[in-house]
């Protein structure tokens, strides 16, 4: 389990640096810049080798924590956001100005699973006494709070009001999601190597009841 755990943090921290990598060669704005136009650029192709090396360090993050007991929907959830990070980075978004195409709708819904599913995933593992619970419940809820804010705009202009990236950054808000929902993946996976409380104590459930 530990070989399969470090294989999944492994793949996780080089989406990280492929990201930064894409970030730092791109000069744009991070603030007011969504990550998804940065496929746009020449070194655009970072985006997808990103999101897919996250894809599958969420699936091996999730078979390390079934085999250390987690419960079924938590387990359930990081592979749904594996999957959603796959199809992000498969299906690329529009360039601005351009109407909704099949590629582009999939890029948005699947975008919108995964920001969901990794809140509610850290959420039903923090109610068990494992370790890392409370720093994995905080950056649950940040990644919830952020989520709104990223989903404010969309409505907002539905209801026909005008509004533009300097009213809410859409870049920093975007990235702090994504940014507390790489936290609670790698606090997951690492809450997988020690024995909980509830297992010192002859519990049946080591992860979460």
């Amino acid at each position: 389990m530990k070989a399969l755990l470090a294989t999944g943090l492994t793949a996780t921290g080089a989406g990280t640096g492929a990201m930064l990598i894409l970030h730092a060669r791109t000069g744009l704005d991070p603030m007011r810049t969504v990550i998804s136009e940065y496929a746009f650029h020449s070194a655009g192709w970072l985006l997808p080798t990103s999101l897919t090396l996250f894809a599958i360090g969420g699936v091996l993050t999730a078979e390390a924590l079934r085999r250390a007991g987690a419960g079924h929907w938590v387990v359930m959830l990081l592979v749904a956001w594996s999957v959603s990070m796959f199809l992000i980075g498969a299906f690329p978004t529009d360039r601005p100005g351009v109407p909704l195409s099949m590629s582009g709708g999939i890029h948005r819904y699947a975008a919108f699973a995964a920001f969901l599913v990794m809140p509610a995933a850290g959420m039903l593992l923090a109610r068990g006494r494992t370790r890392y619970a409370r720093a994995v419940r905080i950056l649950s809820a940040i990644a919830l709070g952020a989520l709104l804010l990223v989903v404010v705009p969309y409505v907002v202009r539905m209801l026909g009001i005008p509004l533009t990236n300097d009213d809410i950054p859409a870049g920093l808000t975007q990235r702090l999601v994504v940014i507390s929902e790489l936290g609670v993946l790698a606090l997951a996976g690492l809450s997988s190597l020690r024995p909980s409380v509830q297992r010192s104590q002859g519990a049946v459930s080591p992860i979460l009841a």
